[in-house]
């Protein structure tokens, strides 16, 4: 990653970067969109498919097509080359690459405390710091849109959560280093400071959600997701959404198979620090199946296995998730790493407060002699993100400022935060710049919605009934 945090050497000396950042990109220039005539949205999504599983990729498109806040979800290629035509501040952080809303959440940390952080990480790739900053806005439009929120109600969100990134990015500026990189979000703290400001039922659903993530284990998916056959444990097929890998090759043998997949999981475990990987290698692989995942990656190809403790008495469910270019390669540059799951892998763990202890990569030759990357992660792990289409004014604004300060800290991680604290200054010209590029940018989003289903609609691009 090409990054500013070894020049200059002084303090004094970057906040002078950072304000001479100004001189080539005003804070007003910021709210800039110009998407260009030769703008083919349609086009972009239809080359995303070429890639991807022929028969997911009408999944996709019906997933997207179901409103404007999910075609969004979905089009992180167009945005990216929306976001190139706008001026670059030159400010590299690690960039999220899909920072939009729904992609904050809570998990499990290693030391089994409730955390609150991005949680994907399919594009990461350094870059411009604003450009996560403008997808996260505009995804809050686009949900205050749906959600049927007044103009002026739209407007304090987007106003408050810009405000709210430039606010914690000048903090951590303020704080040693090692400060910045042992902060994290502890959800029962944040419960706590959002109690009295709440309603009472609105704080109970919170807390409610919150039980329900804790219980999003191995034991819950085990319950859910399968069956006992012949006194083994097998995932339930229910096509095309999950078909068991012996499903997919039936032409080729039950023993052969997972032989290879065998060999598969014992790198993606050299990738592990050595105390994992010996756990790992605790547990043998018992089932594999093709999942469908998601909005946007949807077609990728997504694996979840099944292992079992060599007594029996434990389980642990991981799912290997095909990691493709990033779509920010073709206007920020191409990643370092050779191998695109390395790449979602060191992305997520600079940004990420902590991470699952069981994130790695692999390489795989497929059936079809086709080389694709992968990275690995736990399945469920008290994964849970919150009800956006649920929410209130006032708990979207809340949000939106929490998903703000969790973006600044990952981006004060990687990148220069003097120089970006000082770029961003005082007054509030970063935070109308950026809400006003969020609302133009909604209502090209709309537009693209539109021309999708007009697509769908003409056959232009296939569409599964059932998504």
């Amino acid at each position: 990653m090409t990054s500013t945090t070894s020049a200059p050497t002084t303090r004094e000396e970057m906040v002078a970067r950072g304000k001479a950042a100004r001189d080539v990109v005003p804070l007003d220039d910021l709210a800039a969109l110009d998407p260009g005539v030769d703008r083919d949205v349609v086009g972009l999504l239809a080359a995303q498919g070429v890639s991807r599983v022929p028969e997911l990729v009408p999944v996709r498109h019906a997933r997207m097509s179901v409103s404007a806040f999910t075609f969004y979800r979905g089009a992180a290629l167009p945005m990216a080359a929306d976001l190139a035509r706008t001026p670059s501040t030159g400010l590299t952080v690690q960039l999220c690459g899909d920072a939009h809303l729904a992609n904050f959440g809570v998990y499990a940390s290693p030391e089994r405390q409730l955390v609150f952080d991005l949680n994907d990480f399919d594009e990461t790739l350094p870059g411009p710091f604003e450009w996560d900053v403008k997808r996260l806005v505009s995804s809050l439009e686009i949900a205050g849109r749906a959600n049927g929120f007044r103009r002026k109600e739209r407007a304090r969100v987007l106003l408050e959560t810009a405000a709210a990134y430039r606010h914690a990015m000048r903090e951590f500026a303020r704080q040693p280093l090692r400060d910045v990189w042992y902060s994290h979000v502890r959800i029962d703290e944040e419960m706590a400071r959002v109690k009295d400001h709440v309603a009472p039922d609105r704080y109970q659903a919170m807390v409610d959600l919150l039980a329900k993530a804790r219980g999003r284990d191995t034991a819950q998916a085990m319950r859910k997701l399968t069956t006992v056959v012949d006194g083994r444990h097998r995932i339930r097929s229910d096509p095309p959404l999950i078909v068991p890998v012996e499903d997919l090759l039936p032409e080729w043998g039950v023993e052969e198979i997972y032989d290879i997949l065998g060999q598969v999981l014992d790198q993606y475990a050299e990738t592990l620090v050595s105390n994992r990987r010996h756990l790992v290698r605790q547990y043998r692989l018992v089932h594999v199946a093709r999942k469908v995942v998601g909005v946007g990656s949807v077609g990728t190809r997504a694996w979840v296995m099944l292992l079992e403790s060599a007594d029996g008495t434990d389980f642990l469910f991981l799912q290997a998730k095909e990691a493709q270019e990033s779509v920010l390669a073709p206007y920020a540059g191409a990643s370092t790493f050779d191998n695109q799951g390395e790449r979602v892998v060191a992305g997520q763990m600079l940004m990420q407060a902590v991470s699952d202890p069981f994130l790695g990569w692999q390489r795989i030759v497929g059936v079809d002699d086709v080389q694709r990357d992968y990275y690995v992660r736990q399945l469920r792990d008290w994964k849970a993100s919150l009800p956006v289409e649920e929410m209130v004014p006032t708990g979207l604004a809340m949000y939106g400022r929490l998903c703000a300060t969790t973006l600044a800290r990952a981006h004060a991680r990687s990148g220069n935060r003097v120089e970006i604290a000082a770029y961003l200054g005082k007054s509030d010209r970063f935070e109308r710049a950026i809400a006003e590029f969020a609302t133009a940018y909604a209502d090209l989003n709309d537009q693209d919605h539109a021309s999708m289903v007009a697509a769908i609609a003409s056959g232009d691009l296939p569409a599964a009934e059932e998504a």
